[in-house]
């Protein structure tokens, strides 16, 4: 196996499966329920004087968190993917790497929303790709602090 399709396997596949997960889930017709389905009784378990109310806002919380974080992993991948580090890399932190792979990400999440339009009972949010570009800022956030606390860059 050559070199790119190695490099490619190793760094661009991780990003692409991901991408993967993320849409199958978008097209999930009823994922609000779905997720309650598990959600809402423990919440009911955990606290059970809290009212539904309380529950259903706690819950849209949680859905919300969950698109930062699938996004802080996307970003954290297409980051991996565009800088392909190396074995003990000491290369400095790039600002342009980030950029482009928060952009990559702000791109997805927009094309994502836009395609769960035809996704019957789900409808395309602007506050959702903000969230999801939040996620992403998050996560190379944590990055850059972690490369800086560790003296990677």
């Amino acid at each position: 196996m050559s070199i790119k399709a190695q490099n490619f396997l190793r760094y661009w596949l991780p990003l692409l499966v991901w991408m993967v997960i993320i849409f199958t889930a978008s097209s999930d017709a009823d994922s609000a329920h779905h997720s309650s389905l598990i959600f809402e009784p423990i919440m009911r378990w955990l606290f059970p004087r809290m009212s539904a109310e309380h529950i259903g806002q706690f819950h849209h919380l949680f859905r919300k968190c969950c698109h930062l974080t699938e996004y802080a992993v996307f970003v954290l991948l297409a980051w991996r993917a565009i800088r392909q580090p190396r074995k003990n890399d000491r290369r400095p932190w790039r600002w342009d790497e980030a950029g482009l792979a928060l952009a990559l990400l702000f791109l997805y999440a927009a094309t994502d929303e836009l395609h769960q339009v035809w996704v019957p009972g789900r409808t395309a949010l602007v506050s959702d790709v903000i969230v999801d570009t939040s996620g992403g800022v998050l996560g190379l956030t944590l990055l850059w602090l972690a490369g800086k606390i560790t003296k990677r860059w």
